[in-house]
């Protein structure tokens, strides 16, 4: 693992404290880690759902009723991957 300096406002650290204790992270690197884990799931969410719009113009004969299952099983499937079903 490779270490990171990160520098914060002391505001932000405040309510990193303060979240610490209500939602149990034992340390403000866990809370970090957890925060920037969400960040790059939601982001590979946005990707995947970007690139199912994407393909609706490039498939003929699909409805909007198809595209919506599409996504919904697409993020199923990527909660499954992640252990967050």
């Amino acid at each position: 693992m490779e270490s990171l300096s990160l520098r914060l406002e002391s505001e932000m650290l405040k309510k990193i404290d303060k979240t610490l204790t209500i939602h149990n992270y034992s340390t403000r690197t866990e809370f970090i880690r957890d925060a920037i884990r969400e960040k790059l799931e939601s982001l590979n969410r946005e990707e995947l759902l970007q690139s199912l719009i994407g393909m609706k113009g490039s498939i003929k004969n699909i409805n909007e009723n198809d595209i919506k299952n599409a996504k919904k099983q697409a993020l199923k499937k990527l909660f499954e991957e992640k252990g967050l079903s």
